[in-house]
């Protein structure tokens, strides 16, 4: 029992490692899309909507004031591509997920952490704005990694994932991604991990995709029931995005 408790108290730590890993994630540099795709045309409506630059993210970013019972605070974000990597390998565009990012590189990418007053659900949230096309293919690469990765390896910092589920398309945007999986943090192979339920969803709305992921803690109130993103919380988002002087800049 008390080697038990022992280990669980360093899964704990652990846990604790990976958020501040997931939170700088968008800070790890990149060369750009993946190989291949840059000239291919996309027909996805909406798609070639102008790009957004950082200064135009920033004003479209929800804050306290369009959220009653949040607080909304920065978190480092950068426009590389992620290097987040998986074993599968396919499954790295879930991986990358976590941290709010991509394989795809951005225009621009500005984070936020949104959090509850009352102790309830929040989320951080990476809005990042793309060359045209790049939008549509990081929420493909993203469902098609959820379609197909049940089970999984974060080689960089080596915790796997299961329970992997693709979730009904919640309608979000010109098109979204959400999924729900379980993350096993352990400090080794031979330790017991702990299961911490984690929820992702990805909308594209034009050429800009905000994607928002949550995780449950193990201890706190919502233990290991799944985790979920507020949908007021992605709703006041989108709201903000569509305003006209965000939508229809000069």
């Amino acid at each position: 029992m008390g080697k038990t408790v022992v280990r669980q108290s360093q899964a704990g730590i652990a846990i604790a490692m990976l958020m501040t890993f997931s939170t700088l994630v968008a800070c790890e540099s990149g060369q750009g899309s993946p190989a291949g795709t840059a000239s291919e045309e996309t027909k996805t409506a909406g798609i070639e909507d102008k790009p957004l630059g950082e200064a135009d993210l920033e004003r479209a970013a929800i804050t306290d004031t369009d959220l009653d019972g949040y607080e909304v605070n920065r978190i480092l974000a950068a426009p590389a591509a992620s290097r987040r990597t998986a074993d599968p390998a396919e499954c790295a565009p879930v991986v990358q997920a976590l941290g709010g990012s991509s394989g795809f590189t951005a225009t621009a990418r500005i984070g936020r952490m949104i959090s509850s007053k009352e102790h309830g659900p929040g989320a951080s949230m990476i809005l990042s704005s793309h060359s045209a096309g790049d939008a549509a293919r990081v929420i493909d690469a993203l469902r098609t990694a959820a379609k197909r990765c049940k089970t999984f390896k974060d080689i960089g910092v080596g915790f796997r994932y299961d329970e992997a589920v693709l979730q009904p398309d919640p309608g979000y945007g010109d098109e979204s991604v959400s999924l729900r999986l379980t993350q096993l943090a352990a400090d080794s192979e031979d330790d017991e991990p702990v299961r911490v339920p984690y929820a992702v969803v990805a909308v594209r709305q034009g050429a800009t995709v905000a994607m928002f992921y949550e995780f449950n803690r193990p201890r706190g109130p919502r233990g290991e029931d799944p985790a979920v993103v507020p949908e007021e919380i992605i709703k006041a988002q989108l709201n903000k995005l569509s305003e006209p002087a965000v939508s229809k800049r000069p």
